[in-house]
């Protein structure tokens, strides 16, 4: 699904992602983690089109996106959300979802004027579309809500509804347990494993929190110093005295390693 070979990524004199090799396959749950400055989340943004990399590949599918731009990536099944929600704060949630689709005939103002009625049925497709994902995700009480208005659990929800607007190939999660109290972090996490179970949904996940990487995923990535230290299971992960050291050189205490 996503192969990353040999990826290098300088930041002056600095590598922040270092001959980083991994794979992702198709239909999988895969955990990345390590230390803070390990390099995830500058290997996130490259792999998303945020950053270019100074060497290496990129490969989603059989297609080789290396240096694609995010909107392109986009077009090509790769959908990703963030540690910090990206809702448009002034619109509501209804609205969010609706702006998802590319291509949408509305878009082009001379179809606007001469084709209003096809305008109009692509509209209604769209917005059928969304408040069926809503009703998924049970955000449809808040659907004509202001997307700003809603707690960050909820933002992350509409951030994840936004990838069901059309069917990605892989949607890379940064941080989705971030800021969100326990008990809508476990719906959250239904979600996932619903849409990967019931719809085939790739996912690829940055988290810090340990229990949540041990509920989705198989495999977990641990990486260090900008490339992958080792991979495995959870369990596996957990007994790695490397994975320990990674983690105590990085902070100096055990608290940071995963537990």
């Amino acid at each position: 699904m996503i192969v990353v070979d040999n990826l290098v990524k300088r930041f002056g004199g600095v590598r922040a992602v270092d001959g980083c090799s991994l794979r992702v396959a198709k239909g999988s749950i895969t955990g990345l983690i390590g230390p803070n400055g390990a390099g995830k989340s500058t290997l996130f943004n490259i792999i998303a089109g945020a950053l270019a990399p100074d060497a290496g590949t990129i490969t989603l599918g059989n297609v080789d996106v290396t240096g694609w731009p995010a909107h392109k990536l986009f077009a090509e099944g790769l959908a990703r959300t963030f540690q910090i929600a990206h809702e448009f704060a002034r619109m509501t949630v209804l609205e969010n979802l609706m702006v998802v689709p590319a291509g949408q005939s509305g878009e082009r103002l001379l179809q606007s004027w001469l084709r209003g009625a096809n305008v109009r049925q692509d509209e209604a497709r769209i917005r059928t579309r969304a408040e069926e994902v809503l009703n998924q995700l049970h955000l449809d009480h808040v659907k004509h809500e202001l997307a700003g208005n809603l707690s960050g659990g909820q933002k992350k929800l509409v951030e994840l509804a936004r990838t069901m607007m059309w069917q990605p190939k892989i949607v890379l999660l940064d941080e989705i347990g971030a800021g969100v109290n326990r008990t809508l972090l476990g719906e959250i996490a239904g979600e996932i494993e619903r849409l990967n179970r019931d719809h085939g949904y790739t996912f690829f996940v940055i988290e810090h929190d340990m229990d949540l990487i041990a509920r989705l995923c198989s495999p977990v990535i641990v990486m260090a110093e900008g490339r992958v230290l080792t991979q495995g299971s959870m369990e596996e992960i957990r007994n790695n005295t490397d994975v320990i050291d990674a983690y105590l050189g990085g902070r100096g205490a055990r608290a940071h390693a995963p537990s």
